[in-house]
């Protein structure tokens, strides 16, 4: 039925059919349909950042950055759902085009620039949604603000989040909004992660609950950089960091229509180089923190072999687009057949 489904999205332009997919999803979510249309995948609990997730395959951000459908994407049979980027102010994003579908090497290339209703659009969606796994919330920094006041964005959007969020990504990787980049290494780093640790210590006062706290980086880092953000994220107290973001490389898209296009590159030619980034990141922090693992996920074994890498939990986005909910249960069946 997806395939066939795919056939047909896939004669609209990807920005149409990603928004008329996601009317589709958060229609079947609200009429409880969604849980018909694939069969749900076996059961695998585990414990991540003190939080209990119904299986370790969760939907990555960017692909429901409005939280229109929360509740269709759960019942897909996804363990968990992570929503955003958001900002605090509505925004745009870029112009279009912006989105690109490079289907022989199942991928995707997006400069959408955090295109988002603002995050009290978004905390409505939340209250209104019956779903109650894990949610995580993605936030980000407002196109116009300032890098050098990044932090006053972020601090904005924790606020609000806190409450509704089971936990909270700081998205400091796209590369689809300038500077937000150098936001991942050096003085800039470690004072965005005081700061965020800081007022989360204050709300851990005043509304008694702790919320973790994860950083989404990008997977175009050397060895050496990614082992300085392990030594600052772990030197912060932050709960989690997932790997990786979209990556301006082109390895794998060379020459393909659409492979030359501006924008984060996502889907299978992704899948080596953010396995890596796990794979170093697992090394330098020994188990003190764990990894949620994302990019090029378009089989089961790719999800089995970020678990194999070092991380915790995994994530899928464009692997979702081209293979549908199936590769949710397939996901799931390859880690669960993984050596204890």
């Amino acid at each position: 039925m997806y395939t066939l489904a795919r056939q047909l999205l896939f004669k609209l332009s990807p920005e149409t059919s990603h928004d008329l997919s996601l009317d589709l999803i958060g229609a079947g979510g609200r009429l409880g349909l969604n849980g018909l249309l694939t069969k749900a995948p076996a059961s695998l609990p585990v414990t991540v950042m003190g939080l209990n997730f119904a299986n370790p395959v969760g939907l990555a951000a960017g692909l429901d950055k409005n939280g229109a459908a929360i509740d269709g994407f759960a019942q897909l049979g996804f363990g968990f759902v992570e929503i955003g980027t958001v900002t605090p102010r509505p925004q745009p994003g870029n112009p279009k085009p912006r989105l690109f579908r490079l289907p022989e090497a199942q991928a995707i290339i997006n400069r959408m620039g955090f295109n988002n209703l603002g995050v009290d659009n978004l905390l409505n969606r939340v209250r209104a949604a019956k779903y109650r796994g894990i949610l995580g919330i993605n936030i980000g920094k407002n196109f116009d603000t300032p890098v050098e006041r990044a932090v006053d964005d972020y601090l904005i959007c924790l606020d609000k989040v806190y409450d509704q969020a089971s936990y909270i990504t700081v998205n400091v990787s796209s590369p689809n909004t300038p500077g937000l980049r150098s936001l991942q290494f050096g003085d800039s780093l470690k004072q965005l992660l005081d700061a965020l640790a800081e007022r989360r210590s204050q709300l851990v006062s005043e509304r008694g609950k702790q919320v973790p706290l994860a950083i989404k980086i990008a997977p175009d880092m050397s060895d050496e950089e990614t082992a300085l953000v392990a030594s600052a994220l772990l030197e912060a107290g932050m709960d989690a960091v997932i790997a990786t973001n979209t990556t301006l490389g082109r390895e794998g898209v060379e020459g393909l229509l659409h492979g030359d296009e501006a924008g984060g590159l996502s889907g299978a030619p992704v899948l080596e180089k953010s396995t890596h980034i796990v794979k170093v990141l697992a090394g330098e922090l020994g188990g003190k923190l764990p990894i949620i693992a994302a990019g090029g996920i378009t089989e089961g074994k790719h999800a089995a072999q970020k678990i194999a890498a070092g991380a915790s939990l995994v994530q899928i986005y464009s692997g979702f687009i081209y293979k549908g909910p199936a590769l949710i249960r397939e996901a799931v069946d390859a880690i669960a057949a993984l050596p204890r």
